[in-house]
């Protein structure tokens, strides 16, 4: 599946999704089909790093 390429809406993607379908990052990627380090490396460019407890890009 193509995600946004631009990370300022692909953290805005992925919290959304994570929010209201996903129980974990891992879950969201695994369905995706995309790899879970090319989204945390994406979005830590910009300053996020996903948090685990609250299951969001913070």
């Amino acid at each position: 599946m193509n995600i946004p390429n631009d990370p300022a809406i692909l953290l805005s993607y992925i919290n959304t999704m994570l929010r209201d379908k996903y129980s974990s990052l891992e879950e969201l990627c695994k369905s995706l089909c995309v790899q879970q380090e090319q989204i945390e490396s994406k979005l830590s460019s910009i300053g996020y790093t996903y948090n685990q407890n609250q299951n969001r890009f913070i």
